[in-house]
Order: structure tokens, then C-alpha cells, then sequence
């Protein structure tokens, strides 16, 4: 598999805000955040998609998805959630590391037609700030 942005945040060569981290998964803010909180999880085993992820990697992000949903949920108390995760370029994907993206929504971002899909310009300081307020509830 080519190397992705994924990959190079995975080695530490681009900072990212860490929320969660375990020997199989690491999971930290989107750089654009669609909502408050909107956080990708990620195998640190490579895979480009589901479909080549092995069920032993599965069970891993299968076991850290409640974990980073419910910090997410104590941190800034959405109405709801979406975890979207997308397999091929015509499905919208756009980095092909499978990951899962935890977008919280608030009564206020609805559009009529699900929900917005509108990034935000967030500089490093408010996502630091953003990452502590999750980051607190992974172990609680």
C-alpha cells in the first residue's frame, strides 16, 4: 500500500490532535472540522478499504468505536451522531487508509436533507482546546 497522509501522521512526520491511542488504532481530529469534535479513527495496520481491512484489525476498530463516540458524547453532549465511513473513490473517499469519521451533530447544523457536509477553519490552539475536552473522557 502507498504511503497516505495517514501513514505520515502515523510516524509523526504531520502533527495531529490525539484523542485515543491504543497498540491498533489511533484516532485524533479531522483537520476540517465538519462540526465541533469531528474526529477520525484509523487502523495502524494499512489497509486502502473495508474490504481489504483483515477481521483482526475490524475487531479492533470494532472495539474503539464506543470508546471515542461515548468521549465525544461527554465532551460536548451532541444531539447525535454520525460515524461514516466511506470504500472507493466513487463513494467519496478520499484517502484510501480505511478510517471512520465521528461527526457530531447539533439541532442547529441540519440542512432538511440529513446533514451538512461544511468544513470549518479551526486554528491550532481551539483544536488542542477541542482535543483536551475529549481526550478527558476517554478514561472516565
Amino acid at each position: 500500500m502507498s504511503e497516505t497522509i495517514f501513514s505520515k501522521i502515523l510516524s509523526g512526520d504531520i502533527p495531529s490532535f490525539k484523542i485515543y491511542e491504543n497498540d491498533y488504532v489511533y484516532a485524533f481530529l479531522d483537520i476540517s472540522q465538519v462540526s465541533k469534535g469531528h474526529t477520525l479513527l484509523i487502523p495502524k495496520k494499512p489497509s486502502a478499504n473495508i474490504y481489504e481491512t483483515d477481521p483482526e484489525t475490524m475487531k479492533h476498530i470494532g472495539e474503539a468505536l464506543p470508546i471515542v463516540a461515548n468521549a465525544i458524547k461527554e465532551a460536548f453532549n451532541p444531539d447525535g451522531l454520525n460515524i461514516i465511513q466511506n470504500n472507493g473513490e466513487y463513494a467519496s473517499q478520499s484517502v484510501f487508509h480505511i478510517h471512520f469519521h465521528f461527526i457530531p451533530r447539533y439541532e442547529n447544523d441540519m440542512d432538511g436533507f440529513g446533514y451538512k457536509w461544511e468544513t470549518h477553519d479551526v486554528d491550532d490552539a481551539e483544536k488542542e482546546k477541542i482535543a483536551q475536552q475529549i481526550n478527558k473522557h476517554i478514561n472516565a
